[in-house]
């Protein structure tokens, strides 16, 4: 039995007490930590609190099955390996296991050494992935994948790091949306522009290539850490205080978060709104934010490179 020098944990997701007994003293006899879910919301609790280097994923289970489960973990988890442990052969559960992010197959009966060998090749397949985007980070290269539907697939440490920044809690399928509509766009030379919260800050999206037939890479831009509302104020021919508050309303902010910041009440906000929308050509929150975006990223946005280097 080959043993494991590195500590390696596996997240173990079955319900049937035979296969768990000799997976568990296979796993503990290769030096590996080992921890237990009997169905597929066990595991998701579990993995909201330790993040395994593999975890060996049963499909048929009471409550959530394997392949719901595995769905659930590729949005939280992209890069952990899923190896599929179950009895079923057919080629549609193999496909079904596959498409919901499995990077394995094994079918049971398990044979201790060629799971060890399986999840040996994960590992090591995980660790290169994660030092290739760990030195892509330490040029200043923060790159991340999204598929046609705007999620993301994987993201360097930085490059998630920031991603986290342009979302509160529990919005990630905002984020989602915006860079599904914008992906099109950012094919022929659009950049994206992603307020930053608590952060006087923009994020910009560059589109990078195509990989895969549903995987695109793109870039991000370090964010510009003070933007002066001057910027606004002479380019859209508004007051500075209107200049004020529209910075805060492109950084996402409510009309009550923007009095707080700006020391005034939610009603002057508004009124500041309303006097500024004809002065822009804006006719709500959103069209403002934009024009306002546009501005602070040089017009870059909805003008196509070339465009720009034309002018």
């Amino acid at each position: 039995m080959q043993r494991f020098k590195d500590k390696t944990t596996v997240l173990v997701v079955d319900d049937s007490p035979d296969s768990l007994s000799m997976v568990n003293l296979a796993l503990d006899e290769a030096g590996i930590a080992v921890l237990i879910a009997l169905n597929g919301q066990q595991a998701m609790n579990v993995l909201e609190q330790i993040t395994p280097d593999v975890i060996l994923m049963d499909a048929i289970m009471p409550v959530m099955d394997g392949f719901e489960c595995a769905s659930e973990i590729r949005k939280r988890l992209p890069l952990v390996p899923i190896i599929f442990m179950t009895g079923l052969s057919e080629v549609e559960h193999i496909v079904k296991a596959f498409d919901a992010g499995g990077n394995d197959y094994i079918v049971k009966p398990i044979h201790p050494e060629e799971l060890l060998v399986r999840i040996r090749q994960q590992t090591n397949s995980t660790r290169m992935l994660m030092e290739a985007q760990g030195a892509l980070d330490s040029l200043r290269q923060h790159v991340f994948c999204i598929d046609k539907r705007g999620h993301v697939l994987w993201a360097t440490p930085e490059a998630q790091a920031l991603l986290n920044q342009t979302q509160t809690e529990g919005d990630s399928m905002v984020l989602d949306k915006r860079l599904s509509c914008w992906l099109p766009n950012g094919q022929v030379g659009h950049d994206l522009a992603l307020p930053l919260r608590k952060k006087d800050a923009v994020l910009t999206v560059y589109y990078f290539k195509q990989t895969k037939e549903d995987e695109y890479l793109l870039k991000i831009q370090s964010p510009n850490v003070e933007i002066d509302p001057a910027i606004l104020e002479e380019s859209l021919a508004i007051t500075y205080r209107e200049a004020e508050v529209l910075l805060w309303l492109a950084h996402g902010k409510t009309n009550r978060e923007i009095a707080e910041v700006l020391e005034m009440s939610p009603r002057t906000v508004n009124k500041h709104l309303e006097q500024m929308y004809p002065k822009i050509g804006a006719d709500n929150r959103t069209v403002a934010a934009s024009v306002a975006i546009q501005i602070i990223l040089g017009g870059r946005i909805g003008r196509p490179l070339n465009q720009e280097n034309s002018v």
